[in-house]
């Protein structure tokens, strides 16, 4: 962790403020692909996140019983001054992180956008607009990686089912990338 190195933070972006964002950001990039803000635009991007529509006690609720490693949820309410929801007041959660080694930021993110779907599905969207110079798919399936996962949040589907799924097409990920690397892994 970069705390362990000894050296001062310093932020590689505004919205990487400190190495508690780093922590939670590998999943929180996946808000990018919905309607809910990452919270940019506040003293805590990534750590909070959410919507106006979003009830925070509600999605709390559900989140803990989810008993994600490593992680505590409360409730929050902030205003981002801009990017999402700039401007207006959005209801949601901060994450915590109680234990860094067993947080899963993927495990956590996917979870988030699990209970967001299934309790706001007529509020919540998955973003659809150009991300990353790309408008012929939906920004969650380039940030996953695949459509399926998208389509398994939209059908309800189990997190574990989702992360079996996400675990597997992982996998078969790093296969591929074996196969085209030019040099052998450092160990």
């Amino acid at each position: 962790h970069y705390g362990d190195t000894g050296l001062p933070w310093v932020l590689p972006s505004p919205n990487m403020p400190t190495p508690a964002t780093a922590l939670v950001y590998p999943g929180q990039a996946f808000l990018e692909g919905t309607n809910l803000s990452e919270a940019r635009g506040t003293t805590l991007p990534f750590e909070q996140f959410g919507a106006p529509f979003v009830e925070g006690r509600r999605l709390v609720e559900a989140l803990e019983k989810e008993n994600l490693p490593g992680a505590r949820f409360r409730p929050a309410t902030f205003q981002p001054m801009f990017q999402k929801w700039a401007g207006e007041v959005c209801g949601g959660a901060q994450i915590h992180v109680t234990d860094r080694e067993a947080y899963r930021p993927v495990r956590t993110s996917l979870a988030i956008l699990r209970h967001a779907r299934a309790l706001w599905p007529r509020a919540f969207r998955w973003r659809t607009e150009k991300y990353e110079f790309r408008d012929d798919v939906p920004a969650i399936d380039l940030l996953t990686g695949a459509p399926r996962v998208r389509e398994m949040i939209d059908a309800g589907a189990p997190l574990a089912e989702i992360l079996d799924f996400y675990e597997a097409s992982g996998a078969a990920a790093r296969k591929n990338r074996e196969d085209a690397l030019l040099y052998s892994e450092m160990e």
